[in-house]
C-alpha cells in the first residue's frame, strides 16, 4: 500500500509543479512542466465547455447511479481475487462464508495496522471516487462508499464483518476520497478547454477512479467538477531530517536520519468575496508525507462538512461548522489513525497591512487505533473512542516569511475497544519556518515532536517520544503564503 500512496504523493508533487494554470499547453515537456505551477494561478480557469458554469448542469444530466454501483462490485471482486493469489486466507470467500457473515454479529478485527488503517481508507476512497466522477454528490457518494465497504466486509473475506473496517473504509474513505477527487478535478479544471495529457495522468494518479471513468466513458463523464474558483495554497517540500529526541519504548527499529517528501494543500481559504461553503469540502486541508525510513510518515485530511462563513469587522473572515477528518500518523516508534467528526472554525485575521494570521481550531471525537510501530507484531495495537483536538496557525509576513504551527491531541479510551486494553494520550506538534528566496522557491526549517503516553493493566505505563528537525527545499503554490485579500 505504501507504494500506491507514494505514487499518489509523487503525482501530487508533480501536479504542483507543472502547467501554468489557466493556460493551454499543447505539448509540454517535463522541464517545462517543472518550471510552471499548475496550482499557482489565482485567476479562474479559461471558460470552456468542459470547465464552464454549465459543467454542473452537464454533470447532473449525465450522472449515473448504476455505473458506480457496478464498478464498486467489480473492484471488490478484483481485489478479492488478487488477495486470494497473493495472500490466501481469509480471502477464499464463497456463498457459505457470505451466509455466515450475514448472520454473524460485527466484531473488531486485528488485522495488521496498515491494512486496517491505511489500505481500507484508500479502498474506500476508490468507492467514493467512482461515485463522484459518475456525477453523484458528496452525500450520495458517502452512501455508496459505506455500502461498498459493507459489501466487502460480508463478501470479500471469510472472517466476520468488522466494525472498525467499516468506519475506516466507509467513512474515512469518503473523507480521503473527497479531498483526492477535489484535487484531481482542480488539476483538470486549470487545463482549460481540453486538459493536456500530463494533467490527465496526474489527475488519474491522484484519484484513480476519476481517471478510469474519464477514460472508460469518454464524453459522458468528461465534464469537470467546478471548483467555483477557491483560494488555495499548495506547497511541495523535499528535505533531510535528523532525530533530536528518541524514546522508542518497545519499538525495535528506528532510523535516525531520513529523507522526506511532503505535499500539503489548503483549499477554499475563507475571505474571498463571493465564494460559498454550500458543498461538503468546499474547504479542506490535506497533507501527506513520505519518508525513506518507514514509507509513510502521515496522511491527514480535514474538511468542512456542514457550515457557513462569517465575519467580524473589516479585518477578520472565517467559516465554522462540522468538520470530518481522517488522520494516519506513524513517527517510526508508534502509530495512530483516527476517523472523527469535530466542531470548529477556520479563519484569517489581518494583524496589519502586511501581516496575516490564519488558523483552525477543532474539538470532537472519533474512532482511533493506536499501537507500537516495529513492536512484537503487526497486530500490537488497539481501538477505542477518541476525543481529540486540533489547533493550526500560520503567521504570514507579507510575501517573505511564514511561521506554521500545528498541535494535535488524541485520547484513545477503552470505550468501544475489543478488549479491556488500556488508554493512550497522543500529542503531536509540527512547526515550520519558511523563507521565500525567489518567486515560488523557498527554504523551510521544520521541527516535529510526537509523544505517546499509555497505561495498560497488564503492561503498566508506556512512554514513547520522537523529535526530528529537518531542512527542506519548498516549492510554493504561489509567490505568497496563501493570505486572502478582501480589504
Amino acid at each position: 500500500m505504501a507504494n500506491v500512496v507514494c505514487r499518489a504523493l509523487l503525482a501530487l508533487c508533480v501536479a504542483a509543479s507543472f502547467g501554468a494554470a489557466g493556460q493551454e499547453v499543447a505539448s509540454p515537456t517535463l522541464p517545462e512542466l517543472w518550471r510552471n505551477d499548475i496550482f499557482a494561478a489565482t485567476a479562474p480557469a479559461a471558460a470552456s465547455p468542459v470547465a464552464s458554469p454549465d459543467a454542473e448542469a452537464r454533470i447532473q444530466a449525465n450522472k449515473s447511479y448504476a455505473i458506480p454501483a457496478l464498478e464498486i462490485i467489480v473492484f471488490d471482486v478484483l481485489v478479492n481475487l488478487a488477495n486470494r493469489y497473493t495472500t490466501g486466507e481469509p480471502y477464499h470467500s464463497n456463498l457459505a462464508s457470505i451466509r455466515h457473515n450475514l448472520h454473524h454479529s460485527w466484531v473488531v478485527d486485528n488485522d495488521p495496522f496498515k491494512v486496517n488503517q491505511f489500505w481500507h481508507p484508500y479502498q474506500g476512497s476508490m468507492y467514493h471516487g467512482f461515485a463522484r466522477s459518475a456525477g453523484l454528490d458528496f452525500w450520495a457518494s458517502l452512501g455508496y462508499t459505506f455500502a461498498g465497504s459493507a459489501f466487502w466486509e460480508i463478501a470479500g473475506e471469510t472472517t466476520p464483518p468488522s466494525r472498525n473496517d467499516q468506519i475506516a473504509s466507509g467513512i474515512a474513505g469518503s473523507f480521503l476520497g473527497e479531498a483526492l477527487f477535489r484535487m484531481a478535478s482542480l488539476l483538470l479544471e486549470r487545463g482549460g478547454e481540453a486538459p493536456d495529457l500530463w494533467r490527465e495522468i496526474g489527475a488519474a494518479a491522484i484519484s484513480p477512479a476519476t481517471g478510469f471513468n474519464r477514460l472508460a466513458f469518454g464524453d459522458r463523464f468528461k465534464a469537470i467538477f467546478p471548483s467555483h474558483d477557491p483560494v488555495y495554497y499548495s506547497r511541495v517540500a523535499l528535505g533531510a531530517v535528523a532525530t533530536t529526541q528518541n524514546e522508542p519504548g518497545a519499538s525495535t527499529r528506528v532510523k535516525h536520519n531520513e529523507a522526506q517528501a511532503d505535499f500539503s494543500m489548503d483549499y477554499g481559504l475563507p475571505g474571498k468575496p463571493g465564494y460559498t461553503y454550500k458543498r461538503p469540502f468546499d474547504y479542506f486541508a490535506f497533507q501527506a508525507t513520505a519518508s525513506s525510513a518507514n514509507g509513510f510518515e502521515n496522511i491527514m485530511t480535514r474538511g468542512l462538512l456542514l457550515g457557513t462563513d462569517y465575519e467580524a469587522g473589516p479585518i477578520y473572515r472565517g467559516i465554522w461548522g462540522l468538520y470530518g477528518s481522517y488522520d494516519y500518523i506513524a513517527p517510526q516508534v508508534f502509530r495512530i489513525s483516527s476517523t472523527a467528526l469535530s466542531l470548529g472554525t477556520t479563519g484569517q485575521w489581518w494583524l496589519s497591512d502586511t501581516i496575516a494570521l490564519q488558523g483552525t481550531g477543532l474539538f470532537g471525537a472519533g474512532y482511533a487505533g493506536v499501537g507500537t510501530l516495529h513492536g512484537t507484531s503487526d497486530t500490537d495495537y488497539h481501538y477505542g473512542v477518541a476525543p481529540q483536538a486540533l489547533v493550526s496557525l500560520r503567521l504570514i509576513f507579507g510575501d517573505k516569511v511564514s511561521l506554521d504551527a500545528v498541535g494535535r491531541e488524541y485520547f484513545v479510551s477503552r470505550l468501544a475497544s475489543a478488549s479491556t486494553a488500556g488508554h493512550d494520550n497522543i500529542v503531536r506538534a509540527d512547526t515550520a519556518l519558511t523563507f521565500r528566496i525567489h518567486r515560488q522557491h523557498a527554504i523551510s526549517l521544520r521541527y516535529v515532536w510526537s509523544r505517546r503516553n499509555a497505561s495498560f493493566a497488564d503492561l503498566g505505563d508506556i512512554s514513547q517520544t520522537r523529535g526530528t528537525i529537518g531542512v527542506f527545499y519548498t516549492y510554493l503554490g504561489h509567490e505568497t503564503f496563501g493570505a486572502v485579500e478582501w480589504r
